[in-house]
Protein backbone atom coordinates (compact mmCIF):
# COMPACT_ATOMS: atom_id res chain seq x y z
CA UNK A 1 0.00 0.00 0.00
CA UNK A 2 3.17 2.31 -0.50
CA UNK A 3 2.03 5.82 -2.07
CA UNK A 4 5.53 5.69 -3.77
CA UNK A 5 3.80 3.31 -7.28
CA UNK A 6 0.46 5.10 -8.48
CA UNK A 7 -2.03 2.19 -8.51
CA UNK A 8 -6.09 1.32 -8.52
CA UNK A 9 -7.04 -0.47 -5.80
CA UNK A 10 -11.12 -2.17 -6.86
CA UNK A 11 -13.53 -2.08 -4.49
CA UNK A 12 -14.81 -5.39 -5.07
CA UNK A 13 -18.20 -6.95 -5.98
CA UNK A 14 -19.66 -9.39 -4.59
CA UNK A 15 -21.46 -11.75 -7.65
CA UNK A 16 -25.08 -13.88 -6.26
CA UNK A 17 -26.26 -16.69 -7.94
CA UNK A 18 -29.93 -15.98 -9.11
CA UNK A 19 -30.86 -17.52 -5.95
CA UNK A 20 -29.07 -15.12 -3.97
CA UNK A 21 -26.29 -16.70 -2.36
CA UNK A 22 -22.88 -15.93 -2.97
CA UNK A 23 -21.40 -16.83 -6.29
CA UNK A 24 -17.39 -17.89 -5.62
CA UNK A 25 -17.25 -18.94 -8.92
CA UNK A 26 -17.74 -15.79 -10.05
CA UNK A 27 -15.81 -14.15 -7.38
CA UNK A 28 -12.77 -15.98 -8.80
CA UNK A 29 -13.51 -14.35 -12.32
CA UNK A 30 -14.25 -11.38 -10.91
CA UNK A 31 -11.47 -11.35 -8.82
CA UNK A 32 -9.04 -12.42 -11.91
CA UNK A 33 -10.29 -9.52 -14.35
CA UNK A 34 -9.08 -7.01 -11.61
CA UNK A 35 -5.41 -8.84 -11.47
CA UNK A 36 -5.70 -9.06 -15.46
CA UNK A 37 -6.05 -5.50 -15.52
CA UNK A 38 -3.35 -4.48 -13.45
CA UNK A 39 -4.90 -3.70 -10.17
CA UNK A 40 -2.22 -2.45 -7.54
CA UNK A 41 -3.95 -4.02 -4.88
CA UNK A 42 -7.83 -5.77 -3.68
CA UNK A 43 -10.41 -4.01 -1.35
CA UNK A 44 -12.11 -7.26 -0.64
CA UNK A 45 -15.77 -6.42 1.67
CA UNK A 46 -16.52 -2.99 1.05
CA UNK A 47 -19.58 -0.92 0.42
CA UNK A 48 -19.60 -2.20 -3.41
CA UNK A 49 -19.52 -5.77 -2.06
CA UNK A 50 -22.83 -5.64 -0.23
CA UNK A 51 -20.89 -5.69 2.92
CA UNK A 52 -23.85 -5.33 5.04
CA UNK A 53 -26.14 -7.27 3.49
CA UNK A 54 -23.10 -10.23 3.88
CA UNK A 55 -23.33 -12.51 7.10
CA UNK A 56 -19.89 -12.02 9.17
CA UNK A 57 -19.05 -15.99 8.47
CA UNK A 58 -19.91 -14.84 4.31
CA UNK A 59 -17.29 -11.36 5.12
CA UNK A 60 -14.79 -13.84 6.06
CA UNK A 61 -15.83 -16.37 3.08
CA UNK A 62 -15.37 -13.30 0.38
CA UNK A 63 -12.31 -12.82 1.87
CA UNK A 64 -10.21 -16.12 2.17
CA UNK A 65 -11.81 -16.66 -1.97
CA UNK A 66 -9.88 -13.39 -2.89
CA UNK A 67 -7.18 -14.10 -1.21
CA UNK A 68 -7.00 -17.39 -2.52
CA UNK A 69 -7.33 -16.45 -5.96
CA UNK A 70 -4.76 -13.75 -5.41
CA UNK A 71 -2.04 -16.01 -3.98
CA UNK A 72 -0.06 -12.92 -2.56
CA UNK A 73 0.48 -11.41 -6.21
CA UNK A 74 -1.12 -7.86 -4.82
CA UNK A 75 -2.31 -6.95 -0.71
CA UNK A 76 -5.93 -6.79 -0.52
CA UNK A 77 -7.70 -5.49 2.61
CA UNK A 78 -11.00 -6.36 3.50
CA UNK A 79 -13.26 -4.30 6.15
CA UNK A 80 -14.12 -5.48 9.64
CA UNK A 81 -15.70 -2.86 11.72
CA UNK A 82 -19.93 -3.23 11.89
CA UNK A 83 -20.66 -0.76 14.71
CA UNK A 84 -21.45 -1.65 18.33
CA UNK A 85 -18.93 -1.84 21.58
CA UNK A 86 -15.46 -1.10 20.49
CA UNK A 87 -14.36 -4.51 22.14
CA UNK A 88 -16.89 -6.30 19.95
CA UNK A 89 -15.78 -4.50 16.51
CA UNK A 90 -11.68 -5.35 17.86
CA UNK A 91 -12.90 -9.19 18.14
CA UNK A 92 -13.94 -8.96 14.29
CA UNK A 93 -10.79 -7.09 13.18
CA UNK A 94 -8.55 -10.02 14.84
CA UNK A 95 -11.17 -12.61 13.13
CA UNK A 96 -10.81 -10.69 9.31
CA UNK A 97 -6.91 -10.12 9.93
CA UNK A 98 -6.93 -14.08 10.64
CA UNK A 99 -7.84 -14.43 6.95
CA UNK A 100 -4.78 -13.09 5.66
CA UNK A 101 -5.48 -10.09 4.67
CA UNK A 102 -2.90 -7.01 4.63
CA UNK A 103 -4.63 -4.76 6.93
CA UNK A 104 -8.54 -4.98 8.38
CA UNK A 105 -9.93 -1.33 7.48
CA UNK A 106 -11.71 0.76 9.41
CA UNK A 107 -14.80 2.53 8.57
CA UNK A 108 -14.88 6.15 9.62
CA UNK A 109 -19.24 5.90 10.71
CA UNK A 110 -18.80 3.14 12.88
CA UNK A 111 -16.95 3.98 15.83
CA UNK A 112 -19.23 7.47 16.25
CA UNK A 113 -22.39 8.38 15.86
CA UNK A 114 -23.06 11.32 13.44
CA UNK A 115 -24.60 14.01 16.10
CA UNK A 116 -20.96 12.53 18.42
CA UNK A 117 -17.97 14.50 17.68
CA UNK A 118 -14.37 14.04 16.49
CA UNK A 119 -12.99 13.77 20.21
CA UNK A 120 -15.20 11.11 20.32
CA UNK A 121 -13.87 9.35 17.20
CA UNK A 122 -10.29 9.52 18.27
CA UNK A 123 -10.60 8.11 21.59
CA UNK A 124 -12.47 5.01 20.19
CA UNK A 125 -10.04 4.52 17.76
CA UNK A 126 -7.40 4.75 20.14
CA UNK A 127 -9.13 1.93 21.62
CA UNK A 128 -9.41 -0.43 18.65
CA UNK A 129 -5.43 0.17 18.59
CA UNK A 130 -5.09 -0.68 21.94
CA UNK A 131 -7.58 -3.87 21.61
CA UNK A 132 -5.60 -5.02 18.20
CA UNK A 133 -2.13 -4.60 18.96
CA UNK A 134 0.11 -5.43 15.93
CA UNK A 135 -2.86 -5.71 12.90
CA UNK A 136 -2.08 -2.95 10.39
CA UNK A 137 -5.18 -1.29 10.02
CA UNK A 138 -6.56 1.48 7.13
CA UNK A 139 -9.49 4.05 7.06
CA UNK A 140 -12.72 4.27 4.70
CA UNK A 141 -14.66 7.38 4.36
CA UNK A 142 -17.94 4.64 3.83
CA UNK A 143 -20.81 7.06 2.82
CA UNK A 144 -23.49 4.81 4.56
CA UNK A 145 -24.91 4.91 6.81
CA UNK A 146 -23.48 8.27 6.98
CA UNK A 147 -19.88 9.86 6.01
CA UNK A 148 -17.32 10.55 8.70
CA UNK A 149 -14.79 12.33 6.70
CA UNK A 150 -11.13 12.71 8.69
CA UNK A 151 -9.31 15.70 8.84
CA UNK A 152 -5.68 16.14 7.74
CA UNK A 153 -4.92 16.58 11.16
CA UNK A 154 -6.56 13.04 12.72
CA UNK A 155 -5.16 11.44 9.71
CA UNK A 156 -1.80 12.54 10.42
CA UNK A 157 -1.89 11.50 14.26
CA UNK A 158 -3.45 7.99 13.75
CA UNK A 159 -0.58 7.15 10.37
CA UNK A 160 2.01 8.53 12.59
CA UNK A 161 1.64 5.26 14.93
CA UNK A 162 2.94 3.03 12.28
CA UNK A 163 -0.33 1.17 12.75
CA UNK A 164 -2.92 2.80 9.36
CA UNK A 165 -1.64 1.90 6.11
CA UNK A 166 -3.86 3.06 4.04
CA UNK A 167 -7.11 5.35 3.64
CA UNK A 168 -10.01 5.33 0.99
CA UNK A 169 -10.81 8.95 0.97
CA UNK A 170 -14.45 10.37 -0.22
CA UNK A 171 -14.20 13.75 0.82
CA UNK A 172 -14.43 14.77 -2.61
CA UNK A 173 -12.40 17.93 -2.14
CA UNK A 174 -9.17 18.69 -3.87
CA UNK A 175 -7.71 20.89 -0.96
CA UNK A 176 -8.31 18.54 1.35
CA UNK A 177 -6.88 16.06 -0.63
CA UNK A 178 -3.70 18.08 -0.58
CA UNK A 179 -3.89 18.70 3.09
CA UNK A 180 -3.83 14.91 3.89
CA UNK A 181 -1.21 14.41 1.43
CA UNK A 182 0.52 17.02 2.94
CA UNK A 183 0.23 16.00 6.41
CA UNK A 184 1.19 12.25 6.15
CA UNK A 185 3.74 12.70 3.27
CA UNK A 186 6.47 11.63 5.82
CA UNK A 187 5.29 7.98 6.24
CA UNK A 188 6.21 6.56 2.96
CA UNK A 189 4.14 2.86 4.58
CA UNK A 190 0.81 5.13 4.32
CA UNK A 191 -1.07 5.25 1.08
CA UNK A 192 -3.95 7.30 0.31
CA UNK A 193 -6.57 6.13 -2.32
CA UNK A 194 -8.92 8.32 -3.86
CA UNK A 195 -12.34 7.24 -4.54
CA UNK A 196 -13.63 11.13 -6.81
CA UNK A 197 -12.83 10.28 -10.43
CA UNK A 198 -13.64 14.03 -10.75
CA UNK A 199 -10.13 14.94 -9.55
CA UNK A 200 -8.67 12.09 -10.28
CA UNK A 201 -5.63 13.35 -12.62
CA UNK A 202 -5.06 16.31 -10.08
CA UNK A 203 -5.18 14.12 -7.08
CA UNK A 204 -2.64 11.59 -8.45
CA UNK A 205 -0.74 15.00 -9.24
CA UNK A 206 -0.74 15.92 -5.70
CA UNK A 207 0.97 12.40 -4.64
CA UNK A 208 -2.18 10.26 -4.00
CA UNK A 209 -1.14 6.57 -3.91
CA UNK A 210 -4.00 5.57 -6.43
CA UNK A 211 -7.03 5.46 -7.30
CA UNK A 212 -10.03 3.19 -5.55
CA UNK A 213 -13.49 4.15 -7.19
CA UNK A 214 -16.49 1.94 -8.20
CA UNK A 215 -15.69 3.16 -12.12
CA UNK A 216 -13.08 -0.13 -12.10
CA UNK A 217 -16.47 -2.51 -11.36
CA UNK A 218 -17.40 -1.22 -15.38
CA UNK A 219 -13.79 -1.28 -17.17
CA UNK A 220 -10.38 -1.55 -14.51
CA UNK A 221 -8.17 -1.29 -17.46
CA UNK A 222 -8.92 2.04 -18.03
CA UNK A 223 -8.59 2.99 -13.97
CA UNK A 224 -5.00 1.58 -14.65
CA UNK A 225 -4.24 2.91 -17.75
CA UNK A 226 -5.10 6.76 -15.82
CA UNK A 227 -2.50 5.92 -13.04
CA UNK A 228 -0.15 4.57 -15.50
CA UNK A 229 -0.49 7.52 -17.69
CA UNK A 230 -2.17 10.58 -15.40
CA UNK A 231 1.28 12.27 -16.24
CA UNK A 232 2.79 11.31 -19.67
CA UNK A 233 3.06 14.53 -21.37
CA UNK A 234 3.28 12.68 -24.38
CA UNK A 235 -0.47 11.56 -24.14
CA UNK A 236 -1.88 14.52 -22.47
CA UNK A 237 -4.75 14.45 -25.11
CA UNK A 238 -5.47 11.17 -24.30
CA UNK A 239 -5.25 11.67 -20.57
CA UNK A 240 -7.95 14.83 -20.56
CA UNK A 241 -10.02 12.48 -23.33
CA UNK A 242 -10.16 10.00 -20.44
CA UNK A 243 -10.77 12.43 -17.68
CA UNK A 244 -13.68 13.91 -19.25
CA UNK A 245 -14.98 10.27 -20.11
CA UNK A 246 -15.05 9.89 -16.10
CA UNK A 247 -16.46 13.07 -15.22
CA UNK A 248 -19.12 13.40 -17.87
CA UNK A 249 -20.47 9.66 -17.18
CA UNK A 250 -20.66 9.93 -13.05
CA UNK A 251 -24.69 9.75 -12.66
CA UNK A 252 -25.31 7.16 -14.95
CA UNK A 253 -22.47 5.13 -13.19
CA UNK A 254 -23.81 5.59 -9.81
CA UNK A 255 -27.64 5.01 -10.42
CA UNK A 256 -28.88 1.52 -9.57
CA UNK A 257 -25.36 0.89 -8.68
CA UNK A 258 -24.47 -2.03 -8.53
CA UNK A 259 -26.80 -3.76 -10.95
CA UNK A 260 -25.60 -1.21 -13.51
CA UNK A 261 -22.19 -2.49 -12.88
CA UNK A 262 -22.99 -6.27 -12.71
CA UNK A 263 -24.94 -5.59 -16.26
CA UNK A 264 -22.06 -4.04 -17.94
CA UNK A 265 -19.74 -6.40 -16.97
CA UNK A 266 -22.05 -8.81 -18.42
CA UNK A 267 -22.30 -7.75 -21.67
CA UNK A 268 -18.63 -7.79 -21.50
CA UNK A 269 -18.61 -11.15 -21.21
CA UNK A 270 -17.89 -11.96 -17.66
CA UNK A 271 -20.46 -14.34 -16.28
CA UNK A 272 -22.37 -12.67 -13.56
CA UNK A 273 -25.73 -12.40 -12.30
CA UNK A 274 -26.93 -8.45 -11.69
CA UNK A 275 -28.57 -10.25 -8.42
CA UNK A 276 -27.78 -8.03 -5.43
CA UNK A 277 -29.18 -7.98 -1.62
CA UNK A 278 -29.34 -4.21 -1.45
CA UNK A 279 -32.00 -2.61 -2.40
CA UNK A 280 -30.34 -0.34 -5.22
CA UNK A 281 -32.95 1.17 -7.04
CA UNK A 282 -35.26 -0.39 -10.05
CA UNK A 283 -33.10 -1.02 -12.80
CA UNK A 284 -35.98 -0.24 -15.92
CA UNK A 285 -35.65 -0.12 -19.40
CA UNK A 286 -34.12 3.55 -19.24
CA UNK A 287 -31.64 2.45 -17.28
CA UNK A 288 -30.84 -0.49 -19.00
CA UNK A 289 -30.43 1.74 -22.20
CA UNK A 290 -28.15 4.23 -20.61
CA UNK A 291 -26.14 1.28 -19.65
CA UNK A 292 -26.28 -0.06 -23.28
CA UNK A 293 -25.44 3.47 -24.38
CA UNK A 294 -22.46 3.96 -22.08
CA UNK A 295 -21.17 0.26 -23.35
CA UNK A 296 -20.60 1.53 -26.99
CA UNK A 297 -18.99 5.25 -25.49
CA UNK A 298 -16.51 2.32 -23.64
CA UNK A 299 -15.43 0.42 -27.22
CA UNK A 300 -14.96 4.11 -28.84
CA UNK A 301 -12.62 5.63 -26.25
CA UNK A 302 -10.82 2.45 -26.43
CA UNK A 303 -10.19 2.55 -29.53
CA UNK A 304 -9.36 6.02 -29.92
CA UNK A 305 -6.62 5.54 -27.07
CA UNK A 306 -5.48 2.69 -28.46
CA UNK A 307 -6.02 0.28 -25.59
CA UNK A 308 -7.25 -3.64 -26.02
CA UNK A 309 -10.20 -4.21 -23.69
CA UNK A 310 -9.73 -7.53 -21.33
CA UNK A 311 -13.39 -8.65 -22.33
CA UNK A 312 -15.54 -8.06 -24.75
Amino acid sequence: MSKKDKGYIPVMLTPFTESGAVDFSGLTKLTELYLGAGAAGLFANCQSSEMFNLSEEEQLAVTKQVLQVADGAVPVVATGTFGGPVEKQADFVKRMYETGVDAVIVITNMLAGESESADVFDERFGQLLDATPGIPLGFYECPEPFKRVLTAEQLKRFVSTGRVIYHKDTCLDIEQIRAKLDATKAVSKFGLYDAYMVHAVESLKAGSAGLSCIQGNYYPELVVWLCNHFDDDELADQVERVRQFFVERMDVMHAVYPIVAKYFLQKRGLPISTFTRKNAGVFDASVRGQIDSLYVQFQQLMEQIELKPLLA
